[in-house]
């Protein structure tokens, strides 16, 4: 009876990692499931075959992915006429909307029930796809919870099942373990600088993130820089870019993988817009968040936008808790003169860790059972 099969697709890292959570909550009800797709090694960790890897589909901006449209698009188009032949009870989308919306509203059309993880920020912009959405997703598993009220007000089956990540990140973080760990000084003044996990990240944020620490260095010579490293692929490039800038001398010490004790032991972060912005926010740190993509890119993103904020903190506060510096204004000038001010506010800190713990408890649900819940409904394994 448990000898069942489900399609799963996650285009970056932070999908993988939803995923393979419900993936791991799925496993004691359905023991026997065959999981078959696109993902990372969180998923294949949990079982999953992956036709290709994850890698392959991680394009960031609106233009950028042009170049590679006609590959993203062939391998979407594979990966239906399978599963169309298959027949797996559902489809499972987390995240990376561009891909697996498309995909969803064509196995939907042909009677394989589908189930989107992580809502698009329609809050944010393109609220449009609402209409899209309708048509693709059987069911939607949302990590906010002002989301549930949208999906609900249109109609779309929804659940909210908190944000993994809250799980994750103790609402109490050991600053003096993650020290330990890295091997820094219990009383040095940290500042963490990820500058993002994505190649496209890196090649716009890497410079100006290196060149900031080296303002602030020239401010402190006593200041610590870490700046944790998704992988090898990432750590050569990041290297490239700091070498070429002339900036290979700041003192940033790269650390593989172990970004959660990177945020843990810093005093600020400097952190590019994303996942990990929320990550920090759990981890109860202040931290300047920039965002940097292709000029084209920004020319029309920045008129798509709903609400003045695209950190998932001041979104989550509807308010700017932290900074936010975009496009040209994320200078090294501007991004060090912010972390100085964070640096030198302690009391500001405190209570900023107090909005943050507040918000933890908010995202805070056994996501893991939630999420497989409702999978589980959706395929008529549960009332």
């Amino acid at each position: 009876m448990n000898d069942i099969s489900l399609a799963m697709v996650a285009g970056e890292v932070s999908g993988d990692m939803l995923a393979a959570r419900l993936m791991a909550g799925l496993h004691p009800h359905l023991p026997n499931a065959r999981f078959t797709g696109i993902g990372g090694p969180r998923m294949i960790e949990q079982g999953l075959v992956s036709d290709v890897a994850i890698e392959t589909l991680t394009v960031r901006g609106l233009f950028e992915i042009i170049p590679r449209y006609r590959e993203i698009k062939g391998i979407q188009n594979r990966l239906r006429d399978r599963l169309l032949a298959e027949q797996p009870a559902a489809f499972i989308g987390a995240d990376y909307p561009g891909f697996n919306l498309g995909l969803e509203e064509q196995l939907r059309a042909q009677g394989i029930p589908t189930v989107h993880f992580v809502s698009p920020q329609i809050w944010a912009w393109r609220g449009g796809r609402i209409k899209k959405i309708k048509r693709a997703v059987s069911h939607m598993l949302v990590i906010f919870p002002f989301e549930e009220a949208i999906y609900r007000a249109a109609g779309v089956p929804v659940t909210y099942i908190g944000h993994p990540l809250a799980e994750m990140i103790p609402l109490v973080p050991d600053v003096a373990a993650a020290r330990a760990l890295l091997g820094i000084a219990p009383g040095a003044r940290v500042v963490t600088i990820m500058p993002g996990s994505r190649i496209g990240e890196l090649k716009y944020l890497a410079e100006p993130f290196v060149a900031a620490a080296k303002l602030l260095a020239a401010r402190d010579p006593n200041l610590v820089f870490i700046a944790p490293m998704a992988g090898e692929r990432q750590r050569a490039y990041y290297t490239e870019i700091v070498a070429k800038a002339g900036l290979a001398d700041v003192p940033v010490r790269l650390v593989d993988g172990d970004s959660h004790a990177a945020i843990a032991a810093a005093d600020a972060v400097l952190v590019a817009s994303g996942t990990a912005t929320l990550e920090v926010a759990l981890f109860k740190k202040p931290m300047v968040i920039a965002y940097k993509v292709m000029r084209a890119s920004w020319e029309i993103m920045r008129h798509m936008g709903y609400q003045p904020w695209i950190g998932l903190p001041n979104i989550l506060a509807r308010e700017f808790v932290v900074p936010e510096y975009l496009q040209h204004a994320a200078s090294p000038q501007a991004l060090a003169d912010a972390l100085w001010r964070q640096l030198d506010d302690p009391a500001g800190n405190e209570a900023l860790a107090r909005r943050f713990t507040d918000m933890h408890h908010s995202l805070l649900r056994n996501s893991a059972e939630a999420s497989a819940e409702a999978v589980l409904r959706v395929i008529g394994r549960k009332r």
